[in-house]
């Protein structure tokens, strides 16, 4: 993902609460009282019932459009709709056409959604959101209910392009309806929005004993009138509702506890830890089991780390430790719920994490820009290679310099040109320099501090790091958005452990699908070259779609040797790419060692995501390589490669009927009675060893290529088993 863009001119409106109550600070972990803090990330979903007038009913009913999204007011007027409008996301998409509802009178919803085999939407349809016909959903036609429903055409269709840009294909702006006065439009269903600061408010008021009728008119003096508020008081009496149901029981905390004894009954290989403060109520919890412990042997070196406010009534951040699979797919490595984001908190789940998987830190890891983060990395992972997301940097562009008279004329574009185009340190440094005088920002504070920073989010600074083509925390955000399935905030701890497990049930099937696919569908060959014949029999067949990528491109490299000194080659690559309709000219400097066959291209493609680039591949349809090292045939894309972690049985993935998982189970029982029978005696384990060498070596299709420690760990429970632990304070 990159920064966010309009083609058309017009910019999202910010979701950050800062921009709607300046008073408010969401970010602060530390909050100053309990009464305030509870609750803050319920969101309030506005029904259809409980109508206090009939005006609010008219424009409540049917109406529905997920992620509702904030759409201020604006001075400048929101263009038109028109096929062939660009957009950098389909958030940024459903943003703009929101706002011109809003500013045109009507309500929007999603109407239809598209996705690819890979779950990733690629068309959208938004329309509004009076469309359709009424669909009685009860069986006495003699009430029927009120409806806004007109079957109303107005709608936009969109497609996800080759660019992955989102582009208007249909537009159809009339309606067949009269549209909402302006006072009015704040009662449509898709502008209403509850804000945090309202929450807070709200919720402190009504533990006061305040009554709605009061707590409501509050908020109307604090926005200086009925007109500027977002919502109405129906919209607060659900929040409060849902907020008092939502308040702290008794038991979860001991219940957790015992559910996580229960599971290590079941595998020795399930590990969990509780941090309990002095009055015995749980602050924070992390657990992993069997199979993600062992995962972690293939897929540890390159973890995302991101927390989210998924989680459970309770308010804890949901903290899932992230890597990608040889599909390129999320795979879980452990997770934490946490009382609050501090350094110390960080740093007590960072040490948990590091002694569940044996001391092994992971090589490289991605997180948010957060200061906490970033010191208890440097405490727990000291030769840990630490990146911030690039994405949630760049999405700030726009917040943090879009009243800049020459933004969208030049100076993003600048920026970005100095993040993407630089091939050295050196250069980077330069055009930034370059970009602060051409546009008066030496004294920019936030650019200052990114500049600081440099080394922790700026791709040239991260060329020598293998990044599994991971570049922001992505992994970990829609690993939240599937969790987002089976959890909600009214969700208890027990109750978040135990659709924990159905969640990981689910996004195991996926993995065990896209290994069969793999194993048991071939993609075409794109080429003569006996190299792609190499990667295709090898590569799981995402990985091979990537390669393949690479191939064609390199139909648009012109190659010219330039030097050489013994067996070296040195290689001027001209490569032309595509942007937004528009082709420039990158150039790139290979280097080919003849006697090692080892190719090195200043883009550094395969060194961070393992996937020759195609100035690479350039170089060997010229040189008439027809077979490439194991080098760059890495054994972590592979679909022959045979992984402990898919044989090992866990609570929410049943291999009783697989005939590889029970072999494994009898093995591994067998061989735990002999070590125990000769563990007391040298020669009798030396003899076993050998045995098992030379069986070793004449069965290598047996093993499993993990040459790491055991996974089991010694006693891990934190707390006196007569000692009850209570739930924690609300977040």
């Amino acid at each position: 993902m990159r920064g966010r863009r309009y083609s058309t001119g017009q910019y999202p409106p910010s979701s950050n609460p800062e921009d709607l109550r300046q008073e408010m600070h969401p970010t602060s972990t530390v909050p100053t009282s309990t009464e305030f803090e509870e609750n803050v990330e319920s969101t309030s979903r506005m029904t259809d019932q409980s109508c206090h007038a009939t005006n609010e009913m008219l424009f409540d009913m049917d109406e529905d459009l997920e992620d509702t999204t904030v759409v201020p007011d604006d001075e400048v007027r929101v263009e038109v709709p028109k096929s062939g409008m660009e957009f950098e996301s389909e958030k940024e998409l459903t943003a703009y056409y929101k706002r011109y509802a809003k500013q045109e009178g009507f309500g929007v919803r999603t109407q239809r959604t598209k996705k690819d085999d890979d779950g990733r939407p690629v068309y959208v349809t938004i329309g509004c959101a009076r469309g359709g016909k009424y669909q009685p959903k009860h069986s006495n036609i003699s009430r029927p209910r009120p409806t806004t429903k007109t079957d109303c055409k107005a709608k936009v269709n969109a497609t996800l392009n080759k660019n992955n840009k989102w582009v208007f294909t249909t537009v159809e702006n009339a309606h067949n309806h009269s549209i909402v006065s302006p006072k009015n439009r704040r009662l449509l269903r898709s502008h209403k929005c509850l804000d945090e600061y309202s929450q807070r408010i709200l919720n402190m008021n009504d533990r006061a004993d305040i009554r709605m009728n009061k707590n409501y008119y509050s908020s109307v003096v604090d926005a200086g009138g009925f007109e500027n508020l977002d919502f109405q008081e129906k919209d607060c009496q659900n929040f409060i509702d849902r907020a008092r149901s939502l308040r702290l029981g008794k038991g979860g905390g001991e219940v957790l506890n015992e559910y996580f004894q229960r599971m290590r009954d079941q595998n020795d290989g399930f590990v969990s830890f509780m941090d309990i403060d002095d009055e015995g109520r749980l602050r924070n919890v992390f657990w992993a089991d069997a199979r993600s412990r062992a995962a972690y042997e293939y897929f540890g070196d390159v973890v995302t780390f991101d927390t989210t406010y998924l989680t459970n009534r309770y308010g804890m951040p949901f903290a899932p430790f992230v890597g990608v699979n040889h599909h390129g797919q999320s795979i879980l490595l452990g997770v934490g719920l946490l009382s609050s984001e501090d350094t110390h908190t960080f740093v007590w789940l960072f040490r948990m994490w590091l002694y569940c998987m044996n001391g092994r830190a992971p090589k490289a890891i991605i997180t948010d820009q957060d200061q906490a983060m970033k010191n208890a990395i440097a405490i727990v992972f000291p030769e840990t290679r630490h990146r911030y997301c690039l994405w949630h940097i760049m999405r700030k562009l726009s917040e943090k310099l879009g009243s800049h008279s020459q933004f969208s004329s030049g100076l993003k574009t600048s920026i970005q040109a100095a993040l993407y185009d630089s091939q050295t340190c050196t250069e980077f440094e330069e055009r930034w320099g370059q970009l602060l005088d051409k546009y008066d920002l030496k004294g920019n504070n936030w650019l200052q501090s990114l500049y600081h920073e440099r080394t922790f989010w700026v791709p040239v600074y991260l060329k020598d790091v293998f990044w599994a083509g991971m570049s922001t925390t992505q992994q970990s955000e829609s690993m939240d958005v599937f969790f987002d399935g089976y959890v909600h905030s009214g969700t208890t701890l027990k109750e978040f452990v135990d659709q924990f497990d159905n969640a990981l049930r689910k996004m195991v099937k996926v993995e065990t699908t896209a290994d069969y696919n793999s194993s048991n569908q071939k993609i075409p060959c794109v080429s003569p070259f006996s190299f792609e014949k190499q990667f295709q029999k090898v590569f799981t067949n995402a990985k091979f779609k990537e390669f393949q990528k690479e191939l064609m491109g390199l139909m648009c490299c012109n190659c010219t040797l330039v030097s050489k000194e013994g067996c070296i080659s040195t290689f001027d690559i001209l490569d032309e790419i595509s942007i937004d309709d528009c082709t420039k000219t990158i150039h790139y400097t290979l280097d080919y060692n003849e006697e090692e066959c080892e190719l090195k291209c200043a883009c550094a493609l395969f060194e961070m995501r393992g996937i020759l680039c195609r100035h690479a591949l350039r170089v060997c349809q010229l040189k008439k390589i027809n077979v490439l090292p194991d080098r760059y045939v890495l054994d972590r894309w592979r679909k022959d490669e045979k992984r402990r972690y898919t044989l090992i049985k866990s609570s929410y993935d049943d291999l009783r009927v697989s005939g590889d998982a029970q072999r494994y189970d009898v093995v591994v029982k067998r061989c735990m009675k002999l070590a125990t029978k000769i563990s007391s005696s040298d020669e009798r384990v030396n003899a076993f060893l050998c045995y098992v060498d030379e069986f070793d070596s004449k069965c290598d299709d047996l093993t499993f290529g993990s040459k790491s420690e055991s996974t089991k760990v010694g006693s891990n429970v934190v707390v006196d088993k007569g000692k009850k632990i209570l739930s924690p304070h609300v977040v």
